[in-house]
């Protein structure tokens, strides 16, 4: 049994209890081959929630001082972290991006599931941002099909992204694949890379319900 099988089996039956976890179209995720999950990002559990509502594993982008902690704690969480999927990356300094994207780009090719965040950090205060065009880069260069997802109510059961998470209801709400293959061969055409990201973030958008912002959230934070 895998560490994922083992993790899902355990925390799957107490997440569904605590968040009364509603899961919706997650027949829309191919049963094989490569595939990105594409959805948006409210709070820190969403890397825990959207995952154990998946049959397959999905693979996600974290940062890596979650599996380089010390003692005992830190093990736990290493264990944790890299068994529900979470693939450390050093995402500080101007490389961070690039090597996060090839990291992304070798899972994909290997024919896993990525999961990613356009918006590139939580959302500051529950509203819809920008997307960055590394999912863009990511279905061009690999021609896997890219599933929104919404997770909705996480920002209620935990704020802040801080602290123990409190009971509540969750939805992960998923719609139906997308594939922008008429693209092929224009992965560095800027005007292109924009184009997909968007129309992506328009469905994660309408599975959410969630108002939209035309700025990075990462600009809205530093504001």
């Amino acid at each position: 049994m895998s560490r994922f099988v083992f993790i899902k089996a355990v925390l799957g039956p107490i997440m569904r209890l605590m968040c009364r976890t509603r899961v919706e179209g997650v027949e829309n995720i191919p049963g094989d081959g490569p595939v990105i999950l594409a959805g948006n990002h409210l709070t820190f559990i969403d890397s825990v929630i959207m995952p154990l509502a998946c049959d397959r594993q999905v693979f996600f982008i974290g940062k890596d001082e979650y599996v380089t902690g010390k003692g005992l704690k830190g093990r736990l969480m290493a264990w944790f972290f890299t068994g529900v999927g979470m693939v450390p990356v050093d995402r500080d300094g101007g490389r961070g991006g690039v090597a996060a994207l090839m990291t992304g780009r070798r899972i994909l090719e290997e024919g896993h599931v990525f999961g990613i965040y356009p918006e590139g950090t939580r959302s500051p205060d529950g509203r819809l941002y920008r997307g960055r065009t590394g999912i863009a880069r990511l279905t061009l260069m690999t021609g896997a099909p890219v599933v929104p997802f919404a997770v909705i109510g996480t920002d209620k059961l935990q704020p802040g992204g801080a602290g123990l998470p409190r009971p509540g209801r969750v939805t992960v709400r998923f719609g139906e694949a997308m594939e922008f293959s008429r693209y092929e061969g224009m992965d560095r055409d800027r005007y292109v890379l924009r184009a997909v990201t968007d129309s992506v973030m328009t469905e994660v958008m309408r599975l959410s319900g969630q108002e939209y912002v035309d700025m990075y959230a990462s600009k809205a934070k530093a504001a």
